[in-house]
């Protein structure tokens, strides 16, 4: 960074690091033994629809490398698109596979970034579920860990239906998770993923 941007309080983008993905796992520890959240095994990342032969190639050989471990345990990979047009390459593993799950998300962001996709990358999102005691309402809530691909950090998304959401919940699991994780601090973009697989 030169002395203009910092006169001018320009900032440097930070640069993605998808092994900040791999602090998952023992995050997933802490939000249980704090929240009572625990993984639905339910992860997908989220990208820019892009036409052309290049993407489609990609996207088949991320496709073929997930369903090839797929087949081996059982559960497939699927493709969704959203209402709002974007793609979520939809990964499957049993809620105590969260290891496993996070190895695809990897691959998945990987594989994209290596063939020149990342600019079309926006986030990775794994869903956690509420175990609950069925007091005041909490029981099953949900709970997506979202990556922002382009900032490099994470910040908890707490859908409640109807458009709304448990901000309270959001900062709370913030709070909890931030010797795990590297939170994106500005909340401004803690954007909803209404919708996304997992949640």
């Amino acid at each position: 960074m030169g002395l203009w941007d910092i006169l001018l309080g320009r900032t440097k983008p930070v640069a993605p690091d998808l092994d900040q993905l791999f602090g998952l796992p023992s995050a997933a520890v802490t939000l249980e033994a704090g929240a009572g959240f625990t993984p639905t095994g339910e992860g997908a990342v989220c990208f820019a629809t892009v036409e052309g032969a290049a993407f489609e190639q990609t996207h088949r050989e991320v496709r073929a490398l997930l369903d090839a471990d797929a087949e081996r345990r059982g559960v497939g990979v699927e493709l969704r698109r959203d209402e709002y047009g974007y793609s979520w390459l939809v990964s499957r593993r049993g809620p105590g596979e969260l290891v496993s799950l996070v190895n695809d998300l990897h691959a998945v962001n990987s594989a994209m970034e290596a063939n020149g996709f990342g600019p079309q990358l926006l986030c990775s999102v794994a869903g956690f579920r509420e175990a609950g005691d069925g007091a005041a309402g909490t029981a099953g809530r949900r709970l997506g860990l979202v990556y922002l691909f382009k900032r490099g950090t994470f910040y908890p998304f707490a859908p409640l239906g109807g458009g709304r959401r448990d901000t309270a919940l959001e900062l709370r699991v913030k709070s909890l998770l931030a010797g795990e994780l590297r939170m994106e601090d500005d909340l401004g973009r803690w954007f909803p993923v209404w919708g996304a697989p997992g949640l």
